[in-house]
Order: structure tokens, then sequence, then C-alpha cells
């Protein structure tokens, strides 16, 4: 059983907002959910760092204007008004 629901593990779940929502994306089985693709091609989204228009292609995603990381948990793929951002000083974390 996975820790995915509203009430399973911490991170506050896949409804939780902004960088709760992105580090609970990012943590989601084992982080294999980050960078799997969104369904359907992905979602038009706006950043909300810096106001550029990018596709979120994954379910964490950089915008590639300024970096600013946003998320969306696969329960809400497909509803653009479900990105969250994680805020202005969030930083991807980098693989070894």
């Amino acid at each position: 059983m996975c820790d995915c629901g509203p009430n399973g593990g911490p991170g506050g779940g896949p409804f939780a907002t902004g960088r709760e929502l992105v580090e609970f994306v990012l943590a989601a089985h084992g982080g294999a959910v980050a960078a799997s693709p969104v369904p359907n091609g992905g979602l038009t989204a706006t950043c909300q760092g810096c106001g550029a228009s990018f596709l979120l292609a994954s379910f964490v995603q950089a915008c590639p204007e300024c970096g600013g990381v946003h998320a969306v948990s696969p329960p809400r793929a497909a509803d653009p008004a479900a990105i969250q951002f994680a805020g202005a000083n969030f930083v991807l974390p980098t693989v070894p």
C-alpha cells in the first residue's frame, strides 16, 4: 500500500498546496512520480514566479525562464488550476 492518499504519509498528500505539494510529489513512490510524464501531453502552465508560459510535461518541473519549480499531483493532472508553485527560493534536488 502506498502513502499517496490524503491521510497517508507525510507531506499533506496529493491535495496539498504550494511547496508542500511539490515536496510531496517529489517524494511520491520513491521519486518515480516526479519525472513521469503528465498524461495527454502535459498542461499549459503560467509560471507563478515570473509569469512565463510553459508546458508542464512532467509532474514536477522547473520553469525554463526562471527555474521556479511547479508540480501537479496525479489525481489532479487534468486541471491546470491545480499546478502548485514551490516558492522563489526552492531548488530541485540534484541527483548524484
